[in-house]
Parts: structure tokens; C-alpha cells; sequence
């Protein structure tokens, strides 16, 4: 059971800081083992009676255990917020966590598809000309297109998509909204989704999610999981074949193919271009094998 503290930072994450579910979620469970750890080798009762080496030896005792770096890092951010705060209210002198150094972690090239084998997706007749078929259709060529995030897919409006000005509306982290936009190839691809759709259920409300099953009920994450995997597996080996491996696809072809970096951000959605840069990696990779080609001395 949550502590009074860590029950009244959830609350202002949810309520003032307005977290999206899966993040609060995650920042609990986070909190919770740390409580379970601390009160059974530390006897406490409550978090904000911990000190930096209730934090070290946690994070020690998890290095231990196998759990990766990522990982670690990840419970040690969350502390870091949550002592933040508990500072800010007065609860505690000061945060523990500026005595807590993070592990460092080896940078790992976010997974991509090469253009080769998204080409041959969509030339290919692997979509068939049913209602799932042109569905599928519309959810890989709208994820190649724009890399939008899962939970911004899933929530997509008929009343967001402006098939004039070929653009789409999306509700991001935080509840930010920005304005994608959209190639000729997946409007038309949802075009004729939406046709489809009209003949096996009637029109669609302006107001409803575009996405639902055969059934027509809202689609959910693990429903797009296997879609896209069905599809990956199909043209790709790399080891993961996820919707978040299409949007690390997007932002790595338009890199490659001269995009500006700042103007990915922008349509990623991130707050900050250090988060974009990443990309910039697998680009210098392509320059280095490029020229390893192609350089006589190389």
C-alpha cells in the first residue's frame, strides 16, 4: 500500500503535472518497490525518511539481480522527481538524490527498418483487399509517415484528420496537441479504409476513433502490437518489430534523406532536440559504411 507521500506525488502528477496513465503508472510501480525494499531492510515506514545510501544499496542490489542499466536509470530518474517534490512541499530538508550517482549506460542505436524493406512492405500484395487488410494498411502507412507514437495512433478522430490540407491532429504526452502532415500515400491509404469501413458498419462518427476491430469497437495496444509485427516479420529480421520501431523507421529515413533535424522534433513531438539526436547515429553509420564503399583508401 502507497504511503501517505508517495500517494500525494502520484496525485500531482496525475492532476497537476497531467501524466499520461501509463506514465503514473510506471513512476507507482517504480515507488513501490522501493518502499517494499526500504521497509524490509531499512525498516521504514515512510519513503521521505530515507537517506542516499538506502538509495545506493538499492540500486546495488538491483545491478545485482540483472536488471538492466535502462532500467535502473529509470528508478533512479523517478526518485529523483519524488524527493524533488517532497523538497518543494517541505516534507524533506533536501534531496537525497543529489547524492546519488547514476550508472552510466552504453548508447544503443535505436532499431530501424531499412528503406529497402519498407519499400518492398508497401509494393508488395500483403494487404488484402478486406476490411482488415485496408485497415492494417492505413495503421502501417500512417506510422511510416508521420512516426507518431502508439497511443497517439490509437486515439486518432475522423475530426482530426483534414484530408484537404493533408494533415493529421494528435494528442501527445502531456496533452500537447501538434499538427502532422500527411503524404498522399497514407490519405490514401485511410480514404479507402474509411470506404470500407462505411460499407460494413455505416458512416463514421465524426467524433469516434478510426480504428476498431472487426468487430467495431476502439482498437487496443496489443491488437496494433500484432499488426505491425505480422507485417514486420514479413519484410525484416532485426529484433524488434514494434510500433516504436517505425517511428525510430521514420525519423531515421528522413535523416537520411536530408531532413532537417529540428523539424523532425517538431513532428516526433519532442520536447527537447537531444531526444531527436539520437537519430543522427544510425545517419553517421550510413556515412561510415558509405564511405568504407566507396573511398579508395578507405
Amino acid at each position: 500500500m502507497n504511503t501517505a507521500s508517495v500517494t500525494a506525488y502520484l496525485d500531482y502528477l496525475r492532476y497537476e503535472k497531467r501524466m499520461s496513465p501509463n506514465t503514473i503508472v510506471a513512476y507507482q510501480t517504480d515507488l513501490e518497490q522501493f518502499e517494499l525494499y526500504a521497509e524490509q531492510n531499512f525498516q521504514l515506514q515512510d519513503l521521505i525518511d530515507a537517506d542516499a545510501d538506502v538509495v545506493r544499496t538499492w540500486t546495488l542490489t538491483l545491478m545485482e539481480e540483472g536488471v538492466t542499466t535502462r532500467s535502473i536509470n529509470r528508478k533512479i530518474s523517478c526518485l529523483k522527481s519524488f524527493y524533488n517534490y517532497q523538497h518543494k512541499m517541505g516534507k524533506v530538508e533536501d534531496n537525497i538524490m543529489r547524492q546519488v550517482v547514476s550508472p552510466k549506460m552504453s548508447k544503443r542505436l535505436p532499431h530501424f527498418v531499412e528503406e529497402r524493406d519498407m519499400e518492398r512492405l508497401f509494393t508488395s500484395d500483403m494487404f488484402d483487399e478486406g476490411f482488415e487488410g485496408r485497415r492494417d494498411q492505413a495503421i502501417m502507412e500512417l506510422f511510416y509517415s508521420t512516426g507518431m507514437r502508439l497511443s497517439e495512433l490509437l486515439n486518432i478522430k475522423l475530426a482530426d484528420i483534414d484530408f484537404y490540407e493533408r494533415t493529421v491532429k494528435v494528442l501527445g504526452k502531456r496533452n500537447k496537441e501538434r499538427i502532422i502532415p500527411l503524404n498522399h500515400v497514407a490519405i490514401e491509404a485511410i480514404e479507402k479504409y474509411l470506404a470500407i469501413y462505411e460499407r460494413e458498419f455505416g458512416e463514421l462518427n465524426k467524433n469516434s476513433c478510426i480504428f476498431v476491430t472487426s468487430k467495431n469497437r476502439k482498437l487496443y495496444p496489443k491488437a496494433i502490437y500484432n499488426i505491425v509485427r505480422k507485417y514486420l516479420d514479413a519484410v525484416t529480421t532485426i529484433d524488434k518489430r514494434s510500433p516504436h520501431v517505425l517511428r525510430h523507421t521514420f525519423a531515421t529515413h528522413m535523416l537520411n534523406n536530408g531532413a532537417d533535424i529540428n523539424a523532425i522534433k517538431e513532428i516526433l513531438g519532442h520536447s527537447s532536440l537531444a531526444a531527436t539526436q539520437v537519430y543522427t547515429h544510425n545517419s553517421i553509420e550510413k556515412l561510415k559504411s558509405i564511405y568504407q564503399q566507396a573511398h579508395p583508401r578507405a
